[in-house]
């Protein structure tokens, strides 16, 4: 037998929150409410309407994601010959789920150099022309957060 746990019962025009405190059910619109989600809230949640001998069932998936945090830009190699500058980044955030990256340039209307889409990028540029900054964006399902690299750092 499979078990269940009842948020709300709704009867006869009137809900029953049976988790008072951790949801909230509006009645206005029959939405639910997680109040403080959590990781744990990342479920299977099932929604059934029964008029007589008719039951309607609908499963909805709940994921719950971390924020991304503030990503930083690392330099993994630099070097300077003939007057020609190459360097390897690593764009990381320390924290979020399903993170991605991608790199554009400062000046949105080139990409250039500066375009890519993990969290490496490999530059090779002239020493004199440095006044794009490449920008790293980390991104997921609910936040996003930039950074700037300036390639006067070579």
């Amino acid at each position: 037998p499979q078990k269940k746990q009842v948020l709300v019962k709704y009867s006869g025009g009137n809900p029953t929150n049976h988790f008072q405190g951790q949801i909230h059910f509006h009645s206005s619109d029959f939405s639910l409410e997680i109040l403080n989600t959590s990781r744990q809230d990342g479920q299977l949640y099932e929604y059934s309407v029964s008029k007589g001998r008719e039951e309607e069932v609908q499963q909805i998936q709940l994921k719950v994601y971390e924020p991304v945090s503030h990503p930083s830009i690392q330099i993994l190699s630099r070097e300077l010959a003939n007057g020609s500058c190459s360097i390897t980044l690593n764009c990381t955030a320390e924290r979020g789920d399903d993170v991605s990256y991608s790199w554009g340039s400062q000046d949105s209307r080139t990409s250039g150099p500066c375009s890519g889409n993990s969290s490496f990028l490999h530059l090779s540029y002239s020493s004199w022309n440095t006044s794009t900054a490449c920008v790293c964006t980390a991104t997921n399902p609910v936040s996003s957060w930039a950074v700037a690299f300036h390639p006067s750092e070579c």
